[in-house]
């Protein structure tokens, strides 16, 4: 499995297709690495693909030298939930993901920890840990669970760095959890990673709380709406609040160059991740 942190700037995106069309749409948009989802994003049903299928994926994979690859989990999964139903089924939904991203080589499955509903937040983080503790009871796979920031909007968890440290610290610092930093929800959750200082008092706080071992994707994503707004609104890269100089010095960041960069932006023609914001991204950064 190919290592998270790599020596030279890797860049992709999202595309559709699962594991049987994906790798020829990460071809399209010149990705080096990209994300995908295993089945709907918002659907309950486990995809379960034939082991042919899991075999060229994989194979197609290493021939076009893509990698790492990253799968993004289920949108309906709520580790904090306060329904008993509901709860069991994200449990049983991401713990499948797991083990299926795993049998594809997958390096992570990144997903939302979930949101407190009526519960509080010390609470709902710990029903949080008690659900990481049940899935990954057993596992022995290489494929990594990696927590991702939020935006804030109502009762998410993630919003804060503290947030994302006190769920792994309860785990015992679990080599098996890592966290995956989205741009647009930084910003959106009040990290000004678009001005230079903000983006050096927001790097300080997440070494401090988090530690940069743990970061194994960064979502690249430029936001609509403001800072501190606390809305999930994804723009193309230096069309929205964060802006060129934003990307610029993020891509330039020591600690956040050799970490795989993963575009989910609308596209410029609206289909999604294409070679125009990958090339923006490169050049930003070259």
């Amino acid at each position: 499995m190919p290592k998270t942190k790599v020596d030279r700037l890797l860049l992709g995106g999202h595309v559709n297709g699962g594991v049987k069309g994906s790798v020829s749409k990460a071809e399209e948009i010149g990705a080096q690495v990209m994300q995908i989802f295993l089945g709907s994003p918002q659907s309950w049903a486990d995809a379960a693909p034939l082991e042919k299928d899991v075999e060229l994926f994989v194979s197609q994979v290493a021939e076009k030298k893509l990698g790492p690859v990253f799968v993004h989990g289920n949108y309906l999964v709520n580790l904090a939930s306060n329904d008993a139903a509901n709860l069991v089924k994200s449990k049983n939904k991401l713990r499948h993901t797991l083990f299926l991203a795993d049998r594809i080589r997958a390096q992570a499955v990144i997903f939302h920890p979930g949101a407190a509903g009526q519960t509080s937040k010390p609470d709902a983080l710990k029903k949080v840990v008690a659900s990481l503790k049940e899935i990954l009871k057993g596992y022995k796979g290489d494929c990594k669970l990696a927590l991702e920031v939020c935006a804030g909007a109502g009762t998410t968890i993630g919003d804060r760095f503290s947030d994302l440290s006190t769920i792994i610290d309860a785990l015992n610092g679990d080599e098996r959890l890592a966290v995956c930093l989205d741009t647009c929800h930084l910003f959106a959750a009040g990290y000004d990673v678009s001005s230079a200082s903000g983006l050096q008092s927001t790097m300080a706080e997440f070494e401090k709380e988090v530690g940069f071992d743990r970061l194994i994707a960064i979502h690249a994503n430029d936001s609509k709406t403001p800072l501190g707004a606390r809305k999930d609104r994804h723009e193309n890269i230096g069309q929205g609040c964060i802006g060129e100089d934003g990307f610029r010095r993020m891509l330039r960041h020591k600690a956040l160059r050799h970490v795989p960069w993963i575009l989910e932006v609308p596209g410029f023609s609206g289909k999604g991740p294409d070679r125009e914001n990958l090339d923006i991204l490169r050049l930003l950064a070259s």
